[in-house]
């Protein structure tokens, strides 16, 4: 259920009680709690001041959501720095590669340190099974018709996977370039996984989740040769969004810049180990 992204399903405001349609195509109607005695109003003035108002509500209500969010993922943020833990939020389209990544990362690095997996996905437990099989600990969490994960589907997922002191936590997001950058899970940082097969102009086209993003992973370069991709390009349209923005690129399957990739996980996860002790 997301009324940020405009995709169907329904909000429910706990405040007043009321419930939100969102449509298909974005539009929006309250399914309210008021009492309706009948009365019908022919204004036309009216009815745009009452859809004036309902997009306010809808607004408000998106808001406190946010808020709520918000709030939670400071919790999870604090509950990792207090085990020295990296918790990293993998961001994607849908099959570029993110379990791929994950699989290859857990068995290259293992006795290095823990490692600890999210598995996000709308259904199924396949990727989570694939990340046991790999080595590592994980938990499925299902959104069901959610298109991204929030911070509270991440605390109740911790509460299950029980990561350890010092570890690292990587967080697989549902497949999705839209709402997973408006909710923060209490991550030490997003990273943006782009694949070849994709294009080029992916960062132009999803802005807010490259701006959002610290890291962008350029995947399948193997492939690099069979299609129409330009690096420079993809490198330059993502650091005229967000200068800050680190790039790598790689291929999870033939291990081609890993080592890279590898260096910064080691460093990033040093980081937030020595960070209490600062």
């Amino acid at each position: 259920m997301c009324g940020h992204c405009g995709c169907s399903g329904a909000l429910h405001d706990e405040q007043d009680g009321s419930d939100w349609h969102v449509h298909a195509d974005g539009t929006r109607h309250s399914h309210g709690h008021a009492h309706d005695h009948g009365h019908r109003h022919h204004d036309h003035d009216h009815g745009h001041d009452h859809h004036h108002h309902e997009h306010a509500a809808v607004i408000e209500l998106e808001t406190r959501i946010l808020a709520k969010n918000d709030a939670l993922a400071a919790r999870n943020r604090a509950w990792f720095a207090g085990r020295e833990m990296l918790a990293l939020n993998l961001v994607s389209s849908p099959g570029a590669g993110k379990t791929t990544l994950l699989e290859r990362t857990i068995r290259d690095l293992a006795g290095e340190f823990a490692i600890g997996v999210l598995e996000g996905d709308q259904a199924t437990d396949l990727d989570r099974d694939r990340i046991r099989a790999a080595g590592a600990p994980a938990v499925q969490l299902n959104t069901g018709t959610g298109c991204h994960l929030e911070a509270d589907m991440v605390a109740r997922g911790l509460e299950q996977l029980r990561p350890a002191f010092g570890s690292v936590l990587l967080i697989e997001n549902v497949g999705n370039l839209v709402c997973p950058a408006m909710f923060d899970l209490g991550e030490r940082a997003k990273i943006v996984v782009l694949s070849v097969t994709e294009g080029d102009d992916k960062p132009a086209k999803y802005p807010h989740m490259f701006a959002a993003a610290e890291l962008m992973l350029i995947n399948k370069i193997d492939l690099l040769p069979h299609v129409d991709f330009s690096v420079e390009r993809a490198i330059g349209c993502a650091r005229a969004i967000n200068p800050a923005m680190a790039s790598l690129c790689l291929s999870a399957r033939s291990g081609e810049g890993l080592a890279p990739w590898y260096d910064w996980l080691r460093r990033e996860a040093k980081t937030a180990r020595s960070a209490m002790t600062d």
